[in-house]
C-alpha cells in the first residue's frame, strides 16, 4: 500500500524582532520528531509582517499517515528557543 504524502505549512511568529530567522530556521529543522524518514523541511518562506518583524513559513512534508497529524510537530516548533506563535495555514495531500 502507497501512503500518500502531505504538505503542511506551518506559519511561524518570533517573540520579537531581535530573533535571528537563519538560527531559527536551523533550531526548526533540528526539532522535527525523528525516526520518520518522510517528514522534514521542504523550505522555509520569510513574511513581512510589520515595522521589520518577520514570519517564517515552514513548508513540512510528512506522511499522510503520521500519528498525531500536524500536532508533533506543532508541539516540537513551539518549543524551539525564540519561537512566539505557531500557527497551521495549510495542509494537502501531494499529488503521487
Amino acid at each position: 500500500m502507497i501512503v500518500s504524502k502531505l504538505l503542511a505549512v506551518i506559519k511561524i511568529l518570533p517573540e520579537d524582532d531581535s530573533v535571528s530567522l537563519d538560527k531559527l530556521k536551523d533550531d526548526l529543522k533540528a526539532a522535527l520528531p525523528k525516526g520518520e524518514k518522510d517528514l522534514y523541511v521542504h523550505k522555509f518562506q520569510e513574511e513581512e509582517i510589520a515595522f521589520g518583524l518577520k514570519a517564517l513559513k515552514v513548508f513540512v512534508i510528512m506522511p499522510g499517515d503520521y500519528s498525531g497529524g500536524t500536532q508533533p510537530v506543532e508541539d516540537a516548533f513551539a518549543a524551539v528557543k525564540g519561537v512566539g506563535q505557531v500557527d497551521v495555514e495549510i495542509v494537502q495531500t501531494l499529488p503521487g
